[in-house]
């Protein structure tokens, strides 16, 4: 028998698991720093459909951290430069991309029913919920990223249930609102490192100040290259592992 792509993966999960992977339909929802390694996981373990939804364009600020972030790729929209990429690893592999950035009233823009898998890698509370809502409507998995800025320690990432979470603004406010919405079970990937606090010391600190003021944020995140990539590495496992039960 001649060796495909996924002969190795073959040898360790057998060759009925990566049929099943083939036939699998997987939507990521953001796919910035967590959301492109997970999508990059993913087509290398052979998943036979992706949509990916974003409608954020490759900025210079994200070569540090997101894996479809190169020179040639700024300015292009991250969906596209994803896509490419995809198609690259696996050109059988089918992808849909949506270029917009997923809120509740853009629900029905989506056929939930056609998914085995959600991913959510995207930062706004309201669209979260949302999406954890629909997947349990529909009975579909769902995984969530949570607070991965101002982290530096990859080895801090893990994987749990919400409301066994600690150290993290995010799932604070996300066990409040899920509470109020009788969601009593939710894997997430996070870290449990204590954030740090974004200096602003240095010759970016002027450029990056005046970004927070203009955006209204009460503060801008640090990143790294190692935590997102981590916590997407990790939600793309843990997203195989559920869909091979």
């Amino acid at each position: 028998m001649a060796l495909d792509a996924f002969s190795r993966l073959e040898m360790l999960i057998g060759h009925d698991a990566v049929e099943t992977l083939h036939h699998k339909h997987v939507a990521v929802f953001g796919v910035g720093g967590v959301g492109g390694y997970a999508v990059e996981a993913l087509v290398r373990s052979g998943i036979g459909s992706l949509d990916l939804i974003d409608n954020d364009q490759v900025a210079l600020t994200n070569l540090n951290r997101q894996i479809i972030a190169t020179a040639d790729t700024i300015g292009m929209d991250k969906v596209d430069v994803a896509e490419r990429r995809v198609k690259s690893i696996n050109p059988d592999c089918h992808v849909k991309t949506y270029k917009c950035f997923y809120l509740p009233e853009k629900r029905d823009e989506f056929d939930f029913q056609q998914y085995d898998y959600i991913i959510d890698a995207i930062d706004t509370v309201s669209a979260k919920l949302d999406l954890i809502e629909t997947a349990r409507d529909m009975h579909t998995p769902i995984i969530c990223a949570m607070g991965c800025g101002n982290r530096l320690d990859p080895s801090y990432v893990r994987c749990m249930d919400l409301y066994e979470t600690s150290n993290d603004p995010l799932c604070r406010i996300m066990r409040h609102e899920c509470r109020k919405r009788h969601i009593d079970h939710l894997k997430v990937v996070y870290s449990i490192e204590k954030p740090m606090t974004p200096r602003y010391d240095g010759p970016n600190g002027p450029s990056f100040l005046k970004e927070k003021q203009e955006s209204g944020r009460r503060a801008l995140p640090g990143s790294s290259a190692f935590v997102p990539a981590e916590a997407g590495l990790m939600i793309a496992y843990e997203t195989v592992h559920d869909l091979l039960g």
